[in-house]
């Protein structure tokens, strides 16, 4: 069902469309694009570990992935479509009826199909990285450069600070001073959320897992590789009033950044070997007809 148009008003959007399994779950366009071709003001973020997530979204707004699947249906730039015409017309897509029947004893409704694509979520996992095989024993997993890094990132480059659990996250919101790409002016983050002033543009601390997969980088796709992710937090961020306390220049030498970088590349899990569903018989054939609610039984 990830994989499926229906789910938006047009028929092409899919959640797949925005976290594509070849490149990291995620999105390589600056600001995602939804229904005809509207952009958002923030850069698709991974799928990778959301399980272990608190919260969802840039800004938190989801207490759960089942919440967060909900959300984009109806977002006028995204998918632009109600959750009565998605259940609409997946009800008329037998294959779908058939299954949610033998997993939820139900018709097609709007909870189950986000525990469905909530439950697919949750088996995207990040894990197996060269840096696990060293912390369960093998030395030899990681190189001398790697250790190295691996110093640097606990010491003198700070990231430890809200790199701090096995997701390396914090999973909380803080105010890099990212620069504001795109076509929001200005976006307030986790401040629209708790309408906190200290939270006024501060964002949540994604995973590092599998980060190399992921590109471009920050909520709103500012920056393109990891080379200029280790500049930006090498000289403490950006001007901002709100800025986080913990933003202060580093002051790291060019190859105390490439090895910081090797580090960040010891964090990339295996892959996850994926093939393309099979999407339910006639869905693409009728999807113009689904949409007027009319039935092909």
């Amino acid at each position: 069902m990830s994989f499926d148009g229906l789910l938006s008003q047009n028929g092409a959007v899919s959640c797949a469309f925005c976290h594509t399994p070849g490149l990291g779950f995620a999105d390589p366009k600056h600001v995602s694009i939804g229904v005809g071709g509207k952009r958002g003001g923030r850069q698709a973020p991974t799928v990778y570990n959301t399980a272990f997530n608190p919260v969802q979204f840039w800004d938190g707004r989801a207490g759960s992935l089942e919440e967060q699947v909900i959300g984009p249906i109806v977002n006028p730039v995204e998918m632009a479509e109600t959750h009565e015409n998605v259940v609409n017309k997946l009800s008329h897509i037998k294959d779908y009826v058939d299954q949610f029947q033998f997993v939820f004893g139900a018709g097609i409704n709007m909870h189950g199909i986000a525990e469905a694509i909530a439950a697919y979520e949750r088996t995207i996992i990040s894990t197996n990285s060269t840096f696990d095989h060293y912390v369960l024993g093998d030395n030899t997993a990681m190189n001398e450069e790697a250790q190295r890094s691996m110093a640097l990132f606990k010491g003198k480059a700070r990231c430890i600070l809200c790199r701090n659990d096995s997701n390396f996250t914090d999973n909380q919101f803080h105010n890099l001073g990212v620069p504001q790409v795109g076509p929001m002016k200005e976006d307030l983050g986790r401040y629209y959320v708790t309408r906190g002033p200290e939270d006024k543009g501060a964002f949540k601390t994604p995973t590092l897992r599998s980060i190399v997969d992921t590109a471009p980088y920050m909520h709103d796709g500012a920056f393109n590789t990891l080379e200029k992710v280790v500049d930006f937090w090498d000289q403490g961020g950006g001007k901002n009033s709100n800025l986080s306390p913990l933003m202060k220049p580093l002051g790291l030498t060019a190859q105390e950044k490439t090895d910081l970088i090797t580090f960040l590349k010891a964090l990339k899990g295996e892959d996850i070997h994926f093939e393309f569903p099979a999407l339910p018989e006639l869905i693409q054939r009728y999807s113009p007809r689904l949409a007027a609610g009319n039935s092909v039984d």
